[in-house]
């Protein structure tokens, strides 16, 4: 999908963008990633964090071997600058390792300390923050969005769980050429959302409310409205003091403008005027807003991963109610098959989560209750393998082969998905 949450893709057909704002489906096609990888390669050798959690504790050495196989595999396949990737499952040894380059222009090696930028994974708080509102009774899940956002085509219609599911029909605006031009024309622009929603009230719904599955960032904006407007916070605030705060997130942000805390990783991105590589870390995400635009780290996300898999905080508190939860992960098919997608979170066979991607970063943060077990994997470019894969998908899938063969991450890449 590019189940993603900020990306912005000229003329691309998006089938799924969890991870991305609004990119075309990134998944691993069949073969991308050969089954045999080859031995680890000392370009790309494991850095340990300053904490020391970066090392593979009592895991089996040949099975930390195959991780850092494959991991290091996809890197030289994909051109992937850096890596940070976890995997966690309760009463076994953790596997915490960082690969390659954080900055080429400095050679900063990538660490697992380091802040991200993890674009659609924003959705998942920004959801969590809407079905909090409903637990409150502040809201329905079937009440329209023209209760509470006027000037809304088919606001009548839609629903807030058709905007949540990805099932609205309002046009992508993160795949208008006129945003694309200006976001890319002038990267540290501020948007505000307003101006976002124009760009997609623009065109024409593309079908009726909850009719298919068609990803769009535009949902979000609505979504993030919503809070604002029945909370009586900023949405970086109430996602602050509601979400963030009792799970422990002490190193996740909702930003306003292009801050980014220290240390973090230089981004580099082809989502350019010229198409030519640039960096990104500087670049103001507004334009992601309640879609992709928060900041985190690899141990915030990996407390994150069953907090928003099981609706509970890690103290044992609700985040959300059971009856609500269990609506959260209700997951219709999408048209990808092994993927269904909730409100705010999808299923790619058994494992629950988010992708995110935006211009320099990506991310993705999982969890299979089967097993308890969580894997992050945190990589600082979005530029697509073979033109429509997002690398963060190949990583997914090349882990969860080693750990999980009955329950392979993969997100195959419709034929029809251009750049």
């Amino acid at each position: 999908m590019s189940h993603s949450s900020a990306k912005p893709r000229r003329g691309a057909a998006t089938v799924l963008a969890l991870g991305i704002l609004s990119v075309p489906l990134a998944g691993g096609t069949a073969g991308a990633l050969p089954a045999a990888v080859p031995a680890a390669s000392a370009a790309t050798s494991p850095t340990p964090s300053p904490s020391g959690s970066a090392a593979v504790r009592d895991m089996t050495p040949a099975l930390a071997r195959r991780l850092d196989a494959a991991v290091q595999h996809v890197m030289r396949e994909a051109d992937v600058p850096g890596v940070t990737v976890g995997v966690w499952t309760p009463g076994q040894a953790d596997y915490v390792r960082s690969f390659g380059t954080a900055n080429r222009a400095t050679g900063q090696r990538m660490s697992s300390d380091l802040y991200t930028r993890i674009g659609s994974e924003t959705k998942m708080f920004t959801v969590t923050a809407v079905l909090q509102l409903v637990d409150q009774g502040k809201v329905g899940l079937d009440d329209p969005i023209g209760k509470y956002v006027d000037g809304v085509p088919n606001g009548d219609r839609i629903t807030l769980r058709d905007l949540a599911g990805m099932r609205s029909g309002l046009f992508n605006y993160s795949e208008d050429d006129g945003f694309f031009k200006a976001l890319t024309t002038d990267p540290r622009r501020h948007f505000t959302p307003q101006e976002l929603l124009a760009y997609s009230f623009k065109h024409p719904v593309m079908f009726q409310p909850g009719q298919k599955f068609s990803y769009s960032n535009t949902n979000l904006i609505l979504l993030g409205l919503l809070v604002e407007k029945e909370s009586g916070q900023r949405l970086g605030d109430y996602i602050g003091q509601h979400i963030l705060a009792p799970a422990g997130m002490r190193h996740t942000l909702f930003p306003t403008g292009n801050e980014f805390p220290t240390p973090h990783a230089q981004g580099y991105t082809d989502q350019t005027a010229t198409g030519k590589v640039e960096e990104t870390a500087g670049w103001d995400p507004s334009w992601a807003w309640a879609a992709g635009a928060m900041i985190s780290d690899l141990d915030d996300l990996h407390s994150w991963a069953r907090t928003a898999a099981t609706g509970v905080f890690p103290d044992g508190g609700s985040m959300v109610s059971p009856a609500v939860q269990r609506q959260r992960l209700a997951t219709p098919p999408t048209g990808i098959a092994g993927a269904g997608y909730g409100l705010g979170i999808f299923d790619v066979q058994g494992w629950i989560g988010h992708n995110g991607s935006l211009p320099g970063y990506e991310a993705l943060t999982v969890y299979l209750p089967s097993t308890r077990t969580t894997v992050v994997v945190l990589l600082n470019t979005d530029i697509s393998y073979r033109g429509n894969i997002e690398p963060s998908t190949l990583f997914g899938q090349a882990i969860t082969r080693i750990i999980s063969p009955a329950h392979v991450f993969d997100l195959p890449a419709p034929a029809a998905a251009t750049r």
